[in-house]
Order: structure tokens, then C-alpha cells, then sequence
């Protein structure tokens, strides 16, 4: 096992942080074809042109499984590199979400998305350990998350992914990541790495620029997951549903409160969790909240049917496998990163109950409004840790909010996202000298990937530009 010396890393349950809605348009990299371009990464094995990716060459990356060298192993994780014959603003790594979500296969829709902003940049992207084409598979919970991490699983789902997983869920920990994207950087043969995330991956791209301040050259950080500890019970999302909705209903002048219509929701049906698990979603996949705001006007009336129906298709839309999303890699980074009411990862289960009601019994009604304290300790990202099994001790498990280095910074934040919500962008904001806030009003998670128009796609360029 680990010495107790390694540094652990907090992670954010981060809204699903997919960084798009899309179906994977691009096979990950397999078969033995000629590589693309004349850059070839001196530090990958078996070259080959990415399928449906011209101009990419695809490779392997070998990196050990306990990057600390205490555990045997080694993993391969599949890595897309832009063939373009010069880059002289450098190497640009976007980093996509989850934690679950592969890299490689949305090359297309990256390139697509960011187009003139990557001039002078090689872009490259890969596939996170326990993700894509290796995701760490557990059936039962994937049916039931799909790509969510606040749908409610069931404890029996839980335990039997655990066990699953085994023992070596121990090494599917942000750090582990980032400790994967220094051996990516030596293996491209670059001296510094120009990052982009969004949502989880600006985590992990944070977590990289605070290890490794020198080897990076900017940030943009799109969705922010902030680099210091986050409340488990989600009670920043849940009180901004107020803010959001009522915006969207000024908007389109509905003339009530939809604030107001959710606290009566869910006092009288008693279904918090799922119904922030739904307006999470919209804000991903649908920031016009279409539907919901009359759903909701209308169950608050006595007349539920139509919320329900929406809860049912948002969350049937959100299925995804294995290979989109990894509910296995999922649950084993943020139950290990994240510091929940009970402890870290190695409280024993049968102790984190009682620990997690005495915890929400401290909660007040003014921190969870318009939702309850029953929303607060039954979403599902605190139900899916509830039941994990344990991992051992491996050393101080929160780091503070950290300032990340002086370098180029650029934040994107959207209005109506309810994943990651604007006051974590502000947070991050204040830990970073020099980073510039840009605001997109309608806009929901992923501003990169959805918002409607060019702004910030505008702002994108500018910064990159001056790369």
C-alpha cells in the first residue's frame, strides 16, 4: 500500500461535468494504420492514424498504476495528438470531465468547437485511467447514474461496484491523473503544457498547474471546479436554482415564482434529490430550462404530472455507458478525493450513517432553500460515498484553497449553470492572480461547448492568441 506521505487531492462532484451533451462522434484509436503528420510524439507506442480523426495520430501511453511505485502495474491510456508540422504557440491538452469521461473520441467535436482559437496550438487530448476504451465497468450502477453523479443509486449497486473494482480503487484518485498528465507532457517532449478544462478537468488541470507550476504556460478553466475542498451536501447548486429560475422567468415574464414553486415541491412530495438531479441536468444539457418552469408552477399547484414526466425524460436522456461516461472511475475518484460529513475513504461504512444525520441536523433552512436537508443528504453523489467501501489512509486528505501560479488565466463561467455554479467561478477567481472572469449571462455548463453566439468563443481566441 501507499506510504502516508503521498499528498492527496480533493475532487468536485462536479455536476456530471460532461463536456458535452454529444454522442461520441469519434472511434477511440485501434488498428495498425500508418501514423498522420510528420509529428510523431517521441514518447508514445504504437503510432497509427486516429479513425475519423484526419490528421491526428493516435498513441499509447504506458504509466504505472501506483504512480508512487509502491504497487506493481502499469496501465495504457490512449492518447490523440494534432500531426500539424509546427506549433509555435505549443502543446494544447484539453481536458475533458466526469470524473469518467474519455478524451479521445471528441476530438472532432473540440475541433470543431474551439476551430481558429487552436491556430499556432497542437491540440492533444487522452483518455483519463478508468476511462474510454478500459472504463472501469460496473453494470448495475451505470444503469442506474448513466451520466449522472445526483441521480440516487442504490446501495446494493454501490457495493457490488465497489467490489468490482477492487482493491486497486485506490489509484483512480486526481492525483493519480495528475501524476498521468506529467508523464503525457515528458512523452510529447514538451518543456510546458498550455491546459484547457472543463468542469472536473479544470480540476484536474488546476491540480496539475499547483504540482507542476513551471511546466504550464496558461489555463483556461471553463465550468470551474475550484481547486480548494467543496460541500458534498451541494448547498451552493441548490440555492442557486433560485437565482437561475427566477432569470429565466423574468425573462420570459411568467409572472410567479419558480423559487417559491420548488419549495412547495418539495415539501410536498418529498422529492428533492430527484428533482435537483433534473434541473442539474437541464443546466447542462438544456439551459433554457425548457418545461420546467411550468412543471414546476403547475405541481406546485396539486397537478404533478407533468413535473414527473419531465424528471423521467431528463433523466432517461441522460443514459450513457461505460465508455461515455464511467460511473466505476466516477465513484472510485470522488469517494477517494472527496472529505464527506463522516471522514475520508477509510471511515468504515457502518460509522458514516450516523455521522452524515448528525451533520445535516446542523444544516439551517436558509442554507438549503428552496430545497430541504433531506435534498441535502440524499443526493446522489453523497449516497454513492455513503456506501463505498473503504480505502486506507495515504496522508493529509484536504488541501486548502490553493492560489494557483501566476500564469495567463482565463475562467468561463455560464449564468444558468447549475453543475458548477457561479460563485465557484468567482471563488477561483480570487486564488488567481491575474485570471480574467468571463461572464456568459445565458449560457449553461460547458460554455466552450454550448454557449449560443460567439462571445465566448471570441474571448477564447483573444487569449489563446497571446499564447
Amino acid at each position: 500500500m501507499r506510504s502516508g506521505a503521498r499528498r492527496r487531492l480533493v475532487a468536485r462532484p462536479a455536476g456530471l461535468a460532461l463536456v458535452a451533451a454529444v454522442t461520441l462522434s469519434a472511434a477511440a484509436c485501434s488498428g495498425p494504420t500508418a501514423a498522420s503528420g510528420p509529428f510523431l510524439p517521441p514518447g508514445l507506442a504504437n503510432l497509427r492514424g486516429c479513425p475519423e480523426a484526419p490528421g491526428y495520430t493516435c498513441g499509447d501511453l504506458r504509466v504505472p498504476l501506483d504512480p508512487d511505485g509502491e504497487v506493481a502495474g502499469n496501465l495504457t491510456l490512449q492518447v490523440a495528438v494534432s500531426g500539424a508540422a509546427t506549433a509555435p504557440r505549443g502543446v494544447l491538452l484539453f481536458l475533458t470531465g466526469g470524473p469518467g469521461q474519455p478524451g479521445v473520441p471528441f476530438i472532432p467535436r473540440i475541433v470543431t468547437r474551439l476551430g481558429a482559437a487552436l491556430a499556432g496550438y497542437r491540440l492533444v487530448m487522452f483518455d483519463q485511467r478508468g476511462t474510454g476504451a478500459d472504463a472501469l465497468n460496473c453494470p448495475a450502477l451505470q444503469e442506474i447514474m448513466g451520466g449522472s453523479d445526483l441521480t440516487v443509486p442504490s446501495p446494493a449497486a454501490v457495493r457490488q461496484c465497489a467490489a468490482a473494482v477492487g482493491p486497486r480503487r485506490e489509484f483512480y484518485a486526481t492525483a493519480d491523473t495528475v501524476a498521468d498528465i506529467e508523464v503525457l507532457r515528458r512523452a510529447l517532449g514538451v518543456p510546458r503544457l498550455t491546459l484547457d478544462g472543463v468542469s472536473y478537468g479544470t480540476y484536474a488541470a488546476e491540480q496539475f498547474a499547483l504540482a507542476h507550476p513551471r511546466e504550464v504556460a496558461r489555463l483556461v478553466l471553463d465550468s470551474v471546479v475550484p481547486d480548494g475542498n467543496v460541500d458534498p451536501f451541494e448547498l451552493a447548486n441548490m440555492r442557486d436554482t433560485a437565482r437561475v429560475l427566477r432569470a429565466v422567468c423574468a425573462a420570459r415574464r411568467c409572472g410567479f415564482d419558480p423559487a417559491q414553486d420548488i419549495a412547495t415541491v418539495v415539501r410536498r412530495y418529498r422529492d428533492g434529490p430527484a428533482l435537483l438531479d433534473t434541473l442539474v441536468a437541464m443546466s447542462v444539457g438544456d439551459p433554457s430550462f425548457g418545461g420546467a418552469l411550468a412543471a414546476l408552477h403547475a405541481a406546485a399547484a396539486g397537478r404533478p404530472a407533468a413535473l414527473h414526466a419531465l424528471i423521467g425524460q431528463v433523466h432517461a436522456g441522460d443514459a450513457a455507458t461505460a465508455g461515455e461516461l464511467s460511473q466505476g472511475l466516477h465513484a472510485s475518484t470522488l469517494c477517494e478525493d472527496l472529505t464527506m460529513p463522516w471522514g475520508g475513504p477509510q471511515t468504515p461504512v457502518s460509522g458514516r450513517a450516523a455521522a452524515l444525520a448528525a451533520a445535516v441536523s446542523r444544516l439551517s433552512p436558509a442554507e438549503t432553500w428552496p430545497f430541504d436537508r433531506a435534498t441535502a443528504a440524499g443526493n446522489g453523489l453523497i449516497q454513492t460515498c455513503l456506501y463505498w467501501a473503504p480505502v486506507p489512509a495515504s496522508g493529509p486528505r484536504i488541501l486548502p484553497a490553493t492560489r494557483l501560479p501566476h500564469v495567463p488565466i482565463l475562467i468561463l463561467a455560464g449564468g444558468r449553470d447549475l453543475s458548477t455554479p457561479i460563485e465557484e467561478d468567482r471563488a477561483e477567481l480570487a486564488l488567481a492572480p491575474g485570471a480574467r472572469l468571463f461572464y456568459v449571462p445565458t449560457a449553461g455548463h460547458s460554455v466552450q461547448n454550448r454557449a449560443a453566439g460567439d462571445p465566448a468563443m471570441a474571448a477564447l481566441r483573444r487569449f489563446l492568441d497571446a499564447g
